[in-house]
């Protein structure tokens, strides 16, 4: 079987929280990943060797079932802040797009990139 297509770099890794449903995304250093909910502190996979990092976490922790519908998306970088290149995932980062009351608009600091239309 082949292996699934990886988008274009850079990446970051975003997925479904299990027990909330929220959006959180790979985050993390040299010392280790862990979920974040803010989209602006996703680790960005630039290279293969991040990206494949990415991976592995994502496989660990969807057998671990803390997370479903893990999937790297390809971002640009605007404004020091990854931001998905594709319009279902930059809603995915945000939340609803006909309330900007709402969703991680309301409550964190997004770079202006998140939040264009």
């Amino acid at each position: 079987m082949a292996a699934a297509k990886r988008p274009a770099l850079p990446v970051i890794l975003l997925a479904n929280d299990l027990l909330d449903g929220d959006v959180v995304f790979a985050a993390g250093d040299a010392n280790g990943l862990h979920w974040s909910r803010d989209p602006g502190a996703a680790l960005v996979g630039d290279d293969d060797a991040t990206a494949d990092r990415l991976d592995a976490f994502a496989a660990a922790e969807l057998g671990n079932q803390h997370v479903v519908d893990a999937y790297l998306v390809d971002v640009a970088i605007e404004d020091g802040v990854p931001v998905p290149r594709h319009y279902r995932e930059r809603m995915k980062t945000t939340g609803p797009s006909i309330r900007r009351d709402l969703g991680k608009q309301a409550e964190l600091p997004l770079a202006p990139a998140f939040l264009r239309a």
